[in-house]
């Protein structure tokens, strides 16, 4: 027993190494998850005292026991073995296939880093940016309380995510489809801990559409909260696009007795500056939806806005507009998918915000020359009255005021020139101006039938 061993340094620090790693998997390990467990257990416990809809317990299951349970179901199982036969592979490599699959889509929601970061950064963000207007909210209030709730938004820029996470932060936790664009680290992993899963939009692969499938009605089933941009991708003209069916289609095939009600609440976002529309529209012209943006692009874009904030320089965006329409209940609905679709388009579209921006430069299209500024909101109060119930409620007590921010706005970017003759656009930008309008133009034609 008293034998002395001899060994070289580096097998003794491996030996050490070795040691360490088996006491903490075996002792410190399990001692400090279960203590952060609990912790989180208790935030989710007084979470809920305040939320509309709690946190459901399927958005806080163990993303490993999510992806188990997704590609051992019966139907995945089903799509294995046809994908295996299609492909001429074994089972075993289709299998894996298809857990590669599930952890990509599958999220690993954290109540901290949604309600304790993700929810107080969106809000700072938002109220830092634009000037947030917020309409309709009565359309929340008396929701089943057992049903799944789906908010259907127009996508019009990658700041939606940010404004309805801070709209929606006293409802409930909302699970996001998110692109490509968010499969990057280390945006991918707070993604995934702000409960979104991500999609690949034009996968052809029926392995791949199956979990896919099978993971939003086990979400649904399960009551989770989720929002859904029908559009499928960002608005490039700043029109509303055509509804796509995919999500849609996999959130009302639950089968022949569904576990719960589904309501449709749609959601229409406006705003007096989208952040990516030179890219939009530079996609537009190139007749493609590549957009050129880089992290490091979006980094300094953050870090320069944050600096000017410091230094007391930071003027806001204008406005940001949102506006709940009139929910729809899935029990109540009697329709096809395609039916489904284009009523919950055209609630929103009902619903757009009319802003300064849009407003102005839907005037300054149609106008022949230089308008003079008294001119100008005239014809926009003209406008604005000629709505009659499509109206959407202004964003100010004021029109005038309102409108001079807009004003502002496209003076200091150069959009358009106040002269002694009046205000007209800037030689060269009628495309941006065109972009804003777009967005509220079918307001004007539906009244005018």
């Amino acid at each position: 027993m008293r034998t002395t061993v001899e060994m070289p340094l580096w097998a003794l620090l491996l030996l050490i190494a070795f040691a360490a790693v088996t006491f903490a998997s075996h002792f410190l390990f399990p001692s400090v998850r279960w203590f952060f467990r609990k912790r989180m257990e208790r935030l989710v416990a007084r979470l809920n005292t305040r939320l509309a809809r709690p946190i459901e317990p399927f958005k806080l299951a163990r993303r490993y026991d999510m992806i188990q349970r997704l590609i051992y179901d019966p139907d995945v199982g089903r799509a294995i073995a046809i994908h295996a036969q299609a492909m001429g592979i074994p089972e075993n490599v289709a299998f894996e296939t298809a857990r590669r699959y599930a952890r990509e889509i599958v999220p690993s929601f954290s109540a901290w880093t949604y309600f304790r970061f993700g929810s107080r950064i969106a809000r700072w963000l938002s109220q830092t940016l634009y000037d947030v207007r917020v309409m309709g909210e009565d359309s929340l209030r008396g929701l089943d309380r057992n049903a799944t709730v789906v908010f259907v938004i127009n996508h019009r820029s990658n700041m939606d995510y940010v404004l309805v996470t801070y709209l929606a932060a006293r409802q409930g936790a909302i699970s996001y489809a998110v692109g490509e664009w968010a499969h990057v680290w280390p945006l991918s992993r707070l993604v995934r801990a702000m409960g979104a899963y991500f999609i690949r939009r034009k996968s052809a692969d029926d392995l791949y559409r199956m979990i896919l499938a099978r993971y939003i009605r086990m979400a649904t089933d399960a009551g989770v909260t989720q929002a859904v941009f029908p559009e499928g991708g960002l608005s490039l003209t700043g029109q509303l696009g055509a509804p796509k069916l995919g999500i849609l289609k996999y959130i009302l095939d639950r089968g022949p007795v569904p576990k719960r009600d589904v309501i449709f609440v749609p959601v229409a976002l406006n705003y007096d500056r989208v952040l990516e529309d030179r890219v939009l529209i530079r996609a537009t012209q190139n007749g493609t939806r590549r957009f050129p943006a880089r992290i490091s692009v979006i980094l300094r874009f953050v870090l320069r806005k944050l600096w000017l904030w410091m230094s007391g320089r930071h003027k806001r965006f204008g406005y940001a507009g949102v506006s709940f329409g009139k929910p729809l209940v899935l029990s109540d609905f009697h329709g096809e998918l395609a039916q489904l679709a284009a009523e919950v388009m055209e609630r929103i579209a009902h619903e757009v915000p009319v802003l300064p921006v849009p407003l102005v430069a839907t005037v300054l299209l149609t106008a022949d020359g230089p308008v003079p500024r008294d001119t100008l909101k005239a014809r926009a109060k003209a406008l604005i009255a000629g709505l009659g119930d499509l109206r959407t409620e202004f964003p100010d007590d004021t029109y005038d005021a309102a409108l001079e921010d807009g004003l502002q706005v496209l003076t200091l970017r150069g959009l358009v020139q106040d002269g002694s003759d009046g205000i007209q656009v800037t030689k060269g930008q009628e495309s941006v101006l065109s972009f804003y309008a777009a967005s509220i133009k079918h307001l004007f034609r539906d009244c005018s039938k």
